[in-house]
């Protein structure tokens, strides 16, 4: 079951060139942090997956609310906010539980909505 929870949270990635992993796109080292602390999640390692989860937090916050002229909440509000609300979902889940693990249906439902939304901001 876990190699299927994989296997589908690789598939839930886009197909855009990439550099050690990362997706060569805007919302690529997002993505990659996402993926990061949802795979740590599934391998039961749920502090290293709320640090990550905070990790992504902040650096959203700095380069896309408060990043300057080409940050998303200058150049598209209302799709900085759509991602913004489905990371806080995710990024929610993670640091709400640094020691137990989230439901894995509502973690996989929050990390998914949270990667359809990256795909519209690349």
């Amino acid at each position: 079951m876990l190699a299927l929870l994989f296997a589908n949270s690789a598939a839930a990635q886009t197909k855009a060139p990439q550099s050690a992993g990362v997706d060569n796109t805007k919302m690529g080292p997002y993505r990659a942090l996402a993926t990061l602390a949802f795979n740590a999640s599934l391998k039961g390692d749920t502090a290293t997956a709320a640090t990550l989860a905070k990790i992504l937090e902040r650096t959203w916050d700095k380069s896309e609310d408060y990043g300057g002229d080409t940050a998303l909440s200058k150049t598209n509000k209302k799709l900085f906010d759509e991602i913004d609300k489905a990371m806080d979902q995710f990024v929610g889940l993670l640091v709400e539980h640094p020691n137990a693990a989230p439901d894995p249906a509502r973690l996989r439902a929050a990390y998914t909505n949270y990667l359809d939304k990256l795909k519209a901001a690349d």
